[in-house]
């Protein structure tokens, strides 16, 4: 068994983050208030008082030593005839396209929730207004040559599906009841109610195999493993604090840097910790040091972890820390003081600087795609200089 590695806290507890931000419901998601985040009234009243840069045509900076990137916030544009609804999750396709998709409105119905941009940004193509409401993960996965887009939707929706790269809809599944986790109903109901008996999923991870896990992260705080058709296994995983233990899985992705078997990576969001697993879900390894690790993705030997406390972080080797992009320590004070009033005033916010990044993923040439948790909607693109 691989031994578990610590590294200092950061300068901001978690308790203290929960604290501040309990109005934005950051990490309470045994509340009602935090479940039904989406359907929250948007304050008026004005933020935190925050030294904004001017904007200028000279992008920011961030990263250091071999891992340095140029900060191109607000990089994917969408048609005037659509509008931003609280990005969720990106991934990309062989070609670099990247497809983005938003948790949406219930109440707009007809507006898509799954849009694609080419690799300079530019809109080509939507789809996806079943997930309305309730959309939140999406990845790309190739199979026998051809690429298939997986979706993930939470809230009233309760549910995942494969499609092709175009929204036409391969499968819908619900909630696995062979399982025996999950309340009476819970695979045929769309009320959003929430608890470890329900079923509110999250995001992928793709096995060697073909086969794939599935994070349950809002619901049963459990990983169901699935085969290549799409058929129920196991679980593993449930509420607590320790190794092995969740509280709120909500991202997760194949670890298969370096010469030794690959491993499941799961972000541990609201334990602020990484987790790493056999294919068959024996607890190998911990990581602590995080505040609310929301996702994971490789590149090389780098693993890419999104925090939704305003920060990217890269691992390497061993994973050590290499940079931690973003975020600093004024930044960090402004953001916990009235987050949910902030991620509603685009003009408060700092060039260079991130809110809520909800996922992140390298694009073909090693570029970051981060997708953030604000009521406009934002995705930035982190252009690699070195």
């Amino acid at each position: 068994m691989m031994r578990k590695i610590r590294i200092p806290k950061q300068p901001v507890s978690r308790r203290r983050f929960f604290r501040a931000a309990s109005t934005v419901a950051i990490g309470l998601t045994a509340s009602r208030a935090f479940a039904r985040r989406g359907r929250r009234v948007r304050t008026r009243r004005r933020g935190p008082a925050v030294h904004t840069q001017r904007r200028t045509d000279k992008k920011p900076v961030v990263g250091s030593g071999d891992h340095r990137y140029q900060v191109e916030h607000d990089w994917a544009q969408l048609p005037e005839k659509y509008s931003w609804q609280t990005t969720h999750n990106v991934a990309v396709d062989r070609d670099n396209n990247l497809y983005v998709i938003h948790e949406g409105h219930r109440d707009k119905a007809e507006h898509p929730s799954i849009f694609v941009f080419d690799p300079a940004g530019r809109y080509m193509r939507s789809f996806g207004s079943q997930f309305q409401g309730g959309g939140h993960g999406l990845e790309v996965h190739q199979e026998e040559g051809e690429e298939f887009l997986y979706v993930t939707g939470y809230q009233h929706l309760k549910n995942f599906a494969k499609f092709n790269l175009y929204g036409e809809k391969i499968w819908e599944k619900r909630a696995p009841m062979e399982s025996g986790l999950y309340a009476k109903d819970e695979d045929i109901t769309t009320e959003g109610r929430w608890g470890r008996d329900r079923f509110m999923p999250t995001n992928f991870a793709f096995a060697p195999d073909g086969g794939f896990f599935l994070a349950d992260g809002y619901g049963a705080y459990v990983i169901h493993r699935y085969d290549r058709d799409g058929e129920w296994q196991f679980a593993f995983g449930g509420p607590g604090k320790e190794d092995g233990q969740f509280q709120l899985p909500h991202g997760l992705w194949i670890d298969d840097r370096g010469t030794g078997e690959a491993s499941l990576v799961v972000a541990d969001r609201v334990n602020g910790r990484l987790q790493w697993f056999s294919l068959n879900g024996k607890h190998l390894q911990t990581r602590d040091g995080f505040i609310l690790p929301a996702n994971a993705d490789v590149y090389g030997e780098l693993l890419l972890v999104p925090d939704l406390s305003a920060r990217i972080t890269l691992l390497g080797p061993e994973n050590k820390v290499l940079t931690q992009m973003g975020e600093d320590s004024d930044w960090r004070k402004a953001v916990l003081k009235d987050a949910m009033a902030l991620r509603n005033q685009p003009d408060q916010w700092q060039d260079g600087k991130f809110l809520h990044p909800h996922d992140a993923c390298f694009d073909r040439e090693g570029n970051i795609l981060v997708a953030e948790w604000v009521a406009t909607g934002r995705i930035t693109r982190l252009r690699r200089l070195t």
